[in-house]
């Protein structure tokens, strides 16, 4: 890492840093009331109103989202004639699954093998902290060069499409000439990374029905229609025998020419357990950031635990689709419906219902921007060179900021390393990545600005 001025100042923020991650992560801020109150989704937006304000912030609002949640919006003036850059994160998170199966509490900031554990803490939390200690740097050495924007959206997990909706009936409101999404992260720490794709997705929920009501499985079993057994054909219509997305229609044969994923390095990464195989054919990159890719999130069944002899007449899966770019998100949800509805067996009444989407993204790493945070990068990790991966998740508002601002360069960094196990029990961030990428953001500012 540098030891420029800038560079001693990032780290001499770094305990604030860890101080205010700590507050933030606190907040349940999942954004789903029936998981967690709203309150702690607003707290939370609330906090980073204050701090903006506190951090000399102006226009610093509140904004109420057609989804029902709120994202927090500021801008920090800089140079009149200088460029506009938006500065990206989102406070809302995913739930932390089974908290007894965390090493530590999920909503606790704990240092633990010299990584920071708690949920938030990489995706995306970090990531506005990451923001928020790079401007703090250059106020300290000669001011922020550029006008700076800050939008901290508060239901990007959920895929509701709030902020995007909202941004579309407001497109004055984010306008700039780079845009930088803190939401993503290096392909593995210490190696810094730009992501240059992102698979869109669809959400759906599928409902499987058979019966007026549960049957004695002794009295009506092997006769009767079993509504699980039918979700299960369903669901497993989805995937060929060595694991491959199958959705009738949708092209699953894709290939990634860039920066590769061995595939001994992706099975460490993912733990995948001894004697288990990967999925799919093709390279590992290939199946993660070319292709599209079926997930079922939930089933909602009887639990093992009381549950009794009776043959089920109803039950219901959420379903999640990735898709790469140059495939249609709409499409693939035409796609995906079709499927679950003709593969139901036995006559079963199917309904499909849609709770998210969002489109795919690719960004113009050829764009100025680029050049600026490949040399901000290379100072930040002592002269390592950028490299450019693709991203299987999704961030749908950058599709939406892309079509609204076509002159923008959107450029996309983050903390979420393999090691930060983001979406899974104890996720972290690891601090030296913080510290990194609080720099480089800081530096890509001063070159944006110069």
């Amino acid at each position: 890492m540098s030891d420029s001025p800038l560079a001693q100042t990032v780290a001499a923020l770094q305990p604030r840093a860890r101080t205010e991650l700590a507050e933030l992560v606190a907040f349940k801020s999942v954004a789903d009331p029936a998981q967690f109150p709203k309150s702690e989704c607003e707290a939370a937006a609330n906090w980073i109103v204050d701090t903006l304000r506190a951090d000399g912030f102006q226009d610093v609002a509140l904004l109420d989202t057609p989804d029902g949640t709120q994202s927090v919006y500021g801008i920090l003036p800089g140079p009149a004639d200088a460029p506009t850059v938006l500065l990206y994160a989102h406070y809302d998170v995913q739930p932390p699954l089974d908290e007894a199966a965390w090493d530590s509490p999920p909503f606790e900031l704990t240092e633990r093998d010299g990584r920071w554990y708690g949920r938030g803490a990489a995706d995306c939390k970090g990531g506005l902290i990451m923001h928020l200690t790079a401007l703090r740097a250059l106020k300290e050495h000669g001011g922020i060069p550029v006008n700076v924007k800050v939008i901290v959206e508060g239901s990007e997990e959920q895929g509701t499409g709030g902020l995007e909706r909202y941004a579309e009936a407001h497109p004055e409101l984010l306008t700039a000439d780079a845009i930088v999404i803190g939401d993503t992260g290096n392909f593995r720490a210490g190696l810094p990374t730009v992501t240059a794709t992102l698979r869109g997705m669809t959400l759906l929920r599928v409902q499987v029905d058979t019966l007026a009501g549960n049957l004695h499985s002794g009295q009506f079993g092997g006769a009767a229609p079993d509504a699980l057994a039918a979700l299960i054909r369903i669901l497993d219509s989805l995937r060929a025998e060595d694991g491959s997305t199958t959705v009738t229609g949708l092209a699953a044969d894709a290939t990634w020419d860039g920066l590769q994923y061995p595939e001994d390095d992706f099975r460490q990464d993912a733990k995948v357990l001894d004697g288990v195989g990967l999925l799919g054919t093709g390279t590992v990159a290939d199946r993660i950031w070319a292709r599209p890719a079926v997930t079922v999130l939930g089933i909602d069944c009887p639990p093992v635990v009381g549950a009794t002899p009776s043959v089920q007449a109803g039950a219901r899966a959420l379903v999640s689709l990735r898709v790469p770019p140059g495939t249609d998100a709409a499409e693939a949800t035409k796609l995906l419906t079709a499927h679950l509805e003709s593969a139901a067996p036995w006559g079963a009444r199917v309904a499909v219902e849609q709770v998210g989407q969002g489109q795919a993204f690719r960004a113009d790493t050829s764009s100025p921007a680029y050049t600026s945070m490949a040399a901000a990068l290379r100072d930040a990790y002592a002269g390592e060179e950028m490299q450019t991966s693709g991203m299987g998740g999704s961030i749908p508002l950058c599709n939406t900021l892309a079509r609204l601002y076509p002159d923008a360069e959107i450029l996309l960094i983050g903390l979420s390393e393999p090691e930060a196990r983001i979406h899974a029990v104890n996720e972290s961030v690891c601090p030296r990545e913080l510290e990194r990428m609080s720099l480089a953001t800081a530096n890509f500012l001063r070159s944006y600005g110069s």
